[in-house]
């Protein structure tokens, strides 16, 4: 008995001495936690039991149609609208919505919009000093001068933003809300006015600063090319609801709905086989044998030529990848159909 006792006391011992060293590692793990996040306008949900856990430094992307919910989560989580269930935490510590808070808002958490939000009258290193009135002047004029040369707009610092392109207005939206260092930054489809050129290097350029500032950062749109720039770790939002989590490989190969599947690609529908669809990429055209059809229209694309082609059992229209640009508007076709590429989805 007495054995048995000394054993339990010393399991109890080193079960709190581990719990005393991992606890910092489990902090780290769930550094910025959205639970049971929902939104209600009336008898509309904008958003329903929405819940993430980010490490420090971690990002994510948030992809979704328009009205699915992003920009009112964003809203939730910077502190900046009350949601109706849920909370929000930074470090372990509450972020309290407006109904429980007099001035909105944190400057731990800073949200970047796609309209920029910039003062007009004031220039460019104004704009980004403007956050930083109340600090220390040495270290204000020490940390304008650091964003202005990491983002490259020292050149430009004299600017109005009337002057400025849209690429080197959002960067230096990215710089002011940057300005007081902040733990999270969320990014409401800060790149949808700028052409995929400009889009890209942005994306490079913030993504860079961000890891450098082990930043964490909630990035929402509704192009998937943009955000897996920024991160390949993907949440997929519709109206108001996650409806997949995961990596993008994940989230290609066996999505759960037709609408997770067609962020990736277009996708066609089986012939007599209910919920069973096909890519374009997973068709292999043939010269005898499988469905048959005729090439109705062809679009030439960087990797290969996109193929609309009209089945002959049917009349339905399937896309199909041609990498060998072999094929040509009015063609007869044969299609192979790689069985183990088959997507079974629901609506």
């Amino acid at each position: 008995m007495g054995f048995v006792t000394g054993f339990l006391k010393f399991a109890s011992y080193l079960t709190l001495i581990i719990f005393i060293h991992l606890q910092p590692f489990i902090l780290l793990m769930s550094y910025f936690s959205l639970r049971a996040l929902t939104k209600s306008y009336d008898s509309h949900a904008a958003l329903q039991e929405f819940s993430l856990e980010l490490a420090k430094g971690e990002f994510v992307s948030i992809i979704g149609e328009s009205g699915s919910g992003k920009s009112t989560l964003l809203r939730i989580a910077a502190g900046l609208l009350t949601q109706t269930s849920g909370e929000v935490l930074l470090g372990g510590k509450k972020i309290e919505s407006p109904a429980e808070k007099l001035v909105p808002g944190y400057d731990e958490i800073k949200l970047i919009h796609q309209d920029y939000q910039l003062f007009p009258n004031t220039t460019v290193e104004e704009n980004i000093t403007r956050p930083l009135l109340n600090y220390d002047e040495s270290y204000r004029k020490q940390r304008v001068a650091h964003l202005l040369d990491r983002l490259g707009l020292t050149p430009y610092k004299d600017r109005l933003p009337k002057q400025l392109s849209g690429g080197q207005q959002q960067k230096v939206a990215i710089a002011q809300a940057m300005a007081v260092e902040p733990e999270v930054l969320l990014l409401d489809e800060p790149f949808s006015h700028l052409d995929a050129i400009q889009k890209r290097k942005l994306i490079y350029e913030l993504k860079e600063l961000l890891r450098e500032m082990d930043t964490t950062v909630i990035f929402v749109t509704h192009d998937l090319d943009d955000a897996l720039w920024l991160t390949d770790s993907l949440v997929v939002l519709q109206k108001g609801k996650v409806t997949q989590k995961g990596n993008s490989k994940a989230l290609c190969e066996q999505p759960k709905s037709k609408y997770v599947a067609r962020l990736f690609s277009a996708i066609n529908a089986l012939p007599d086989r209910e919920q069973a669809f096909i890519r374009p990429a997973d068709i292999r055209i043939r010269t005898r044998g499988g469905l048959v059809g005729h090439v109705v229209e062809q679009r030439f694309l960087v990797h290969y030529n996109s193929l609309l082609i009209r089945l002959k059992e049917g009349g339905q229209l399937w896309e199909v990848d041609d990498p060998a640009r072999k094929y040509q508007i009015g063609d007869r076709v044969y299609l192979h159909i790689q069985e183990e590429k088959v997507l079974v989805l629901k609506s």
